[in-house]
């Protein structure tokens, strides 16, 4: 399994709130409809920093992650998020999930 990490930084002429009614609105919306997709989440961040949310993906495989961003779906899910942000980095990582 692989987890994509999105970090999205809003634009800077969007209010926090109107980052939040976008992300977890109509983009959610999209967002959920990506193909072989198999969880995800979206972490809103507290206070000020770096970003202001952090999508986390999860797929099969790496070749299920590009299907799903090739698809016309996936186009529109990557348009709509560079419409709204400033700034995205996406991270690649193998989840090792600890017990506490």
């Amino acid at each position: 399994m692989i987890k994509a990490m999105i970090c999205l930084k809003r634009r800077d002429d969007m209010t926090r709130e109107e980052f939040r009614d976008w992300w977890l609105g109509g983009h959610k919306d999209k967002a959920v409809k990506l193909p072989r997709l198999r969880r995800i989440c979206f972490n809103l961040t507290v206070g000020e920093g770096l970003y202001d949310g952090v999508a986390e993906q999860w797929y099969d495989t790496l070749e299920d992650m590009e299907a799903a961003y090739q698809s016309d779906i996936g186009k529109d899910v990557a348009a709509d998020s560079m419409k709204h942000v400033s700034g995205r980095e996406r991270l690649l990582v193998e989840e090792n999930e600890l017990q506490v």
